[in-house]
């Protein structure tokens, strides 16, 4: 009855963020290709349940990187049961509620380096700084993956008999019969699933791209950026190119979709390619290998996370929170607007899989319209209409649409 009333003071406890949830356990890389990555419990062992599952998602074919963040994400729910004393097999709702409590006011370490009051809007990008805690999205994912992870051990009757994470039935029905023509159909949430705001794309207006650029250190920095705003790949993709990759005569780039997976080409600037030379250039580097390496001690593959700590150092220096997804928005952006493409071109280009994706880039940026309204603000006042006496009213009114102004003479 003691223990009963401990773990219960510990539930409330993750729920009010009184208590925090103890970091034990880790993800490492896995022994091999059906299993990138395993799960370890406090002893050391590996937590079999979450390796099963992963190595059934490996061999459908799910991305290296969607297995990973489902890994971390199975690590913050078995962390929740190991402080609580929960088996995997028992689980219930109510460690769900104190996982996703737990998430909504715990803060996030990732957000140590962030600059910005957390939650605010950068007054220069216009785009709002990331929160202290974990966002919507992550506690989205969370809750989609320890779904995932029970609805595969009920196909093999393991586990309990209810999901510990409760479904939307009006979710799965409107998502199980939509279609590409029709407006999405309206739902309700899942229970525990947060309201995630729909932002429209943020992208680098010139006069910052200029500041932005000419804070890049090297040329392979200045390079990435303008491979990057020229080309509209996603950082996986560009991160993942090789240099026989780069198709120097035609002035383009072959990489792997993120999505499909299959390779496609990517259009590259004169300038990308001047850049893209000089970097080149300035290293030892066969016809072969990662396109985009590491300048400092041993040569390794310039990884996601290193290229985006050359995006932060340049932030701190101007004061904005450019992400590298917002290179991507610049280029589409300027794709749209260049009069050169059509919007089905463009998704082509972007590797959309679906138009309406590429269509949110024509939507007018805020500070477009700002200016515009300011431009309205500052016009001077039109002058009183003046007319000719002799002219009634109602002719006046019939011809010009207005009330009659003041009148010569009057």
């Amino acid at each position: 009855m003691q223990e009963r009333s401990l773990s219960k003071d510990v539930r409330g406890g993750l729920i009010s963020g009184e208590v925090e949830l103890a970091r034990v356990g880790c993800v490492e890389v896995g022994p091999g290709p059906h299993e990138p990555f395993t799960l370890w419990d406090p002893g050391g062992a590996v937590v079999e349940p979450v390796a099963a599952w992963i190595r059934y998602l490996a061999v459908g074919d799910y991305s290296v990187r969607t297995l990973r963040s489902y890994c971390f994400a199975a690590l913050t729910w078995f962390r929740v049961l190991w402080m609580l004393d929960v088996p995997w097999s028992r689980a219930s709702e109510a460690e769900t509620a104190a996982m996703v409590g737990w998430l909504r006011v715990a803060p996030n370490p990732q957000r140590r380096r962030a600059k910005g009051m957390p939650g605010g809007v950068n007054i220069k990008t216009g785009k709002p700084n990331l929160r202290a805690g974990y966002g919507p999205a992550t506690v989205n994912l969370t809750l989609a993956a320890v779904h995932g992870f029970y609805g595969f051990h009920a196909q093999w009757a393991h586990g309990p008999v209810v999901n510990p994470v409760p479904a939307s039935p009006q979710r799965r029905r409107a998502l199980a019969h939509r279609s590409a023509v029709e407006p999405k159909q309206r739902h309700r949430r899942g229970p525990y699933r947060q309201r995630a705001a729909q932002r429209s794309p943020r992208s680098i207006s010139d006069r910052l791209w200029d500041e932005l650029f000419e804070r890049m250190g090297n040329d392979r920095d200045r390079a990435l950026l303008a491979c990057f705003v020229s080309s509209g790949a996603r950082a996986e993709e560009l991160l993942g190119a090789q240099v026989e990759d780069v198709d120097w005569a035609n002035q383009r780039l072959s990489v792997v979709s993120k999505g499909s997976r299959e390779r496609r080409w990517v259009p590259l600037s004169p300038e990308a390619k001047a850049w893209l030379v000089r970097y080149l250039g300035s290293l030892d580097v066969s016809s072969s290998g990662p396109l985009w390496r590491t300048l400092r001690g041993a040569e390794r593959p310039l990884t996601y996370s290193a290229a985006r700590r050359v995006l932060q150092r340049a932030n701190a220096a101007l004061g904005t929170n450019w992400s590298l997804h917002d290179l991507r928005h610049t280029a589409s952006v300027r794709m749209v607007n260049s009069g050169v493409l059509t919007l089905p071109e463009v998704q082509v280009v972007l590797g959309h899989a679906d138009l309406r994706t590429t269509s949110r880039y024509t939507m007018p940026r805020e500070e477009e319209m700002i200016a515009k309204l300011h431009d309205f603000y500052a016009r001077p006042a039109q002058p009183a209409r003046r007319f000719a006496s002799g002219y009634s009213a109602e002719d006046v009114m019939a011809v010009f649409g207005a009330e009659t102004g003041e009148r010569d003479g009057e």
